[in-house]
C-alpha cells in the first residue's frame, strides 16, 4: 500500500459585501439538474456567519442564507468590457456594444475629439 504525499489545498473562500453582483448557483436546483440553476444576485446582507442574503435581480426574489461557495463575484470590469475595449472608428464601430455602452460613449464624444469639460458649478 502506498501513501500519498501530495499536499492537498484548501480553497480560498472569497468574502462578498453588502451590494455587490455576484452569480449564484442554487445547489438543489443545479444537482437534480432543474433548469434555472444559475442566476445574477445582489448581496443583501452578508452574515458574521459566512452566509449570505441575496436578491435575485431578475426575479426580485429574496434567498436566505447562501453559502459563499456557490458564488461568483461579478466585477465591474467584466461588466463594462465592451465600452473599454470597443472600436470608436469605423462603419461598425457600435455594432459590438450594448446600447448603454453605446450612449455612454456618445456622451463623452466632443466634435473636436477633446475630453467633454464639467459644467461652471451655479
Amino acid at each position: 500500500m502506498e501513501i500519498s504525499t501530495q499536499k492537498t489545498t484548501k480553497p480560498v473562500v472569497a468574502v462578498f459585501k453588502e451590494g455587490d453582483y455576484v452569480l449564484y448557483r442554487d445547489p438543489e436546483l443545479y444537482w437534480t439538474r432543474q433548469s434555472g440553476h444559475t442566476f445574477v444576485c445582489r448581496v443583501r446582507k452578508a452574515w458574521a456567519t459566512g452566509t449570505y442574503n441575496l436578491t435575485a435581480l431578475a426575479a426580485n426574489r429574496v434567498i436566505e442564507f447562501v453559502q459563499g461557495d456557490y458564488m461568483r463575484l461579478l466585477p465591474p470590469l467584466d461588466a463594462m468590457r465592451d465600452i473599454d475595449t470597443a472600436p470608436l472608428n469605423g462603419d461598425n464601430a457600435a455594432d459590438g456594444m450594448t446600447a448603454a455602452a453605446f450612449a455612454w460613449l456618445t456622451q463623452q464624444h466632443t466634435p473636436d475629439g477633446r475630453s467633454p469639460q464639467t459644467p461652471s458649478p451655479r
